[in-house]
């Protein structure tokens, strides 16, 4: 089957049918829109129970090669990419899902900088070095990236020593948790460079889409993209739906029913994959948007106003956004892929900070989404009732995630909230809600291909949380030693002690 093309949401004429390997080394449109899929591949619930024995790097082999066929990577060489990304995660379910309280959580810290975006960087960093080596952009890329605390990090783990790769990633100065910068300047690789910029994420954002803007520049530097505005980064999270709805239909969940899905939001990357997967035919029910106080989603999905503000400073900084990079792609397909009205909306944004939809479109956006805001008051409050009640630790964006689902009245055995960061990374923010903390987790295990064997009953989703030092049960199960809970104190050095030898 051949591979699926590439064009982008403005419509430029020279950016049509593009080639996967091309559209992952470009990252960002010419004409400053985003590469969608021209076609969104279909899967058969047929298809999706064949992968239900198969191991997470085996299950994502067969889903991307519904987009990469083997014109752009055989499926051989597909497999070893994602492998070898899924042998950096100290979990051999790569994303385990626990049950907790009455609805279920997707475990996304489990790699090697304990964040959600770990999963598609480690693939997109094997992807740049695979088109690479093969010749492409001269061998050299120069990778401009900026993050709001989570993607820097998993953006340097994930490119960090790759031959032919430089990496330059911006970040706020004083608007990321001391641990998300210590894990982004502390990296001496050659090839890696970390900038402080004065302002917001957004300032960030700005100064890489000017980059990309400027053809000159771009194609000097061979400029290549890391944040979510590259596709492949959307594609690659997409496995965690597929994976998730398995583990549910193991035991909770009759197959063929629908599976709810919270996920805190920014720059709308992880829940568009959400949204890819359940149009490829995955059984997906309700997807919540869930943010903080940054709430410019929930306010179009409440009342179509998607105004730019300012930024409010908050506990779960990763989400202090206040204009999400991959918003452009959902809009193109709620305006039925008409690039012509889509670049009208947009430049008229950038003009003026506002737009806003209404009628029949605003109808059709909430019939795609639900969305909820969580505050900081509820966002603490969230994380010291699950560590009282369950013995569960939350970060403060998983706790967004928790809280939207009870908002919405959706937390039950058919619904998973997305855990998008470990909370060990936000000791200040989570001593507010739980002084007592639990250690923090252990160093990820040296990197290797991902060839554990994982049968079916060993990869059934967990009805036991990870152990929680605050919860006598927990710590029982933790001195029994079960898979995938955090492990107890002196087990290995935490990653952000003075040796980022892990790292």
């Amino acid at each position: 089957m051949p591979s699926t093309t590439y064009s982008s949401t403005r419509g430029s004429p020279g950016q049509k049918s593009i080639s996967f390997s091309q559209v992952v080394m470009s990252g960002l449109a010419h004409d400053r829109g985003l590469f969608v899929p021209d076609v969104i591949p279909k899967v058969s619930l047929d298809e999706v129970e064949s992968w239900r024995s198969m191991s997470y790097a085996d299950m994502s082999t067969e889903l991307l090669s519904k987009y990469i066929g083997p014109d752009e990577i055989p499926k051989a060489d597909l497999n070893l990419i994602i492998s070898t990304a899924c042998g950096n995660f100290r979990s051999p379910d790569v994303t385990p899902v626990v049950k907790v309280g009455e609805h279920y959580v997707l475990e996304l810290f489990h790699g090697p900088t304990f964040a959600f975006k770990d999963v598609a960087l480690q693939m997109l960093g094997g992807f740049f070095e695979y088109f690479l080596k093969k010749g492409m952009n001269g061998g050299r890329l120069a990778v401009l990236g900026a993050t709001s605390g989570d993607t820097g990090s998993a953006a340097i783990a994930g490119l960090r020593g790759k031959s032919g790769v430089d990496c330059v990633i911006l970040y706020p100065k004083g608007r990321v948790s001391s641990i998300q910068e210590r894990q982004m300047t502390t990296i001496l690789d050659s090839n890696i460079h970390c900038v402080a910029v004065e302002g917001t994420f957004d300032d960030c954002q700005d100064i890489v889409k000017a980059s990309f803007g400027d053809a000159a520049f771009r194609d000097e530097v061979k400029l290549g993209a890391v944040n979510s505005i590259n596709w492949a980064r959307v594609l690659a999270q997409q496995t965690y739906y597929f994976w998730t709805y398995l583990r549910l239909t193991d035991d909770d969940v009759k197959f063929g029913n629908a599976v709810n899905f919270s996920v805190p939001t920014g720059n709308f990357g992880d829940i568009l994959a959400g949204y890819y997967a359940k149009r490829m035919g995955l059984p997906v029910g309700d997807l919540v948007v869930a943010t903080n106080e940054n709430d410019i989603l929930h306010r179009f999905f409440t009342h179509g106003e998607y105004h730019r503000r300012s930024i409010n400073k908050s506990i779960s900084p990763s989400m202090d956004i206040c204009v999400s990079s991959n918003f452009e792609r959902y809009l193109y397909h709620l305006l039925d892929d008409d690039s012509s009205n889509l670049k009208n909306l947009m430049t008229a944004f950038e003009s003026t900070g506002k737009l806003t939809l209404e009628g029949r479109t605003l109808a059709k956006a909430k019939a795609d989404f639900k969305s909820a805001r969580c505050d900081t008051a509820e966002t603490l409050n969230v994380i010291r009732s699950y560590n009282k009640d369950h013995g569960y630790m939350l970060c403060p964006h998983s706790a967004v995630g928790v809280s939207a689902l009870h908002q919405t009245n959706l937390a039950n055995k058919h619904s998973v909230a997305l855990a998008t960061a470990h909370d060990g990374k936000f000791p200040a923010a989570c001593s507010q809600a739980v002084p007592d903390l639990p250690p923090p987790p252990p160093p990820p295990p040296p990197s290797s291909p991902c060839s554990r064997p994982c049968r079916r009953a060993a990869r059934r989703a967990r009805t036991t949380p990870r152990p929680c030092r605050t919860s006598s049960a927990a710590a029982s199960r933790s001195a029994r030693g079960q898979r995938g809970g955090r492990r107890p104190p002196g087990s290995g050095r935490p990653p952000w002690s003075s040796s980022w030898a892990s790292f």
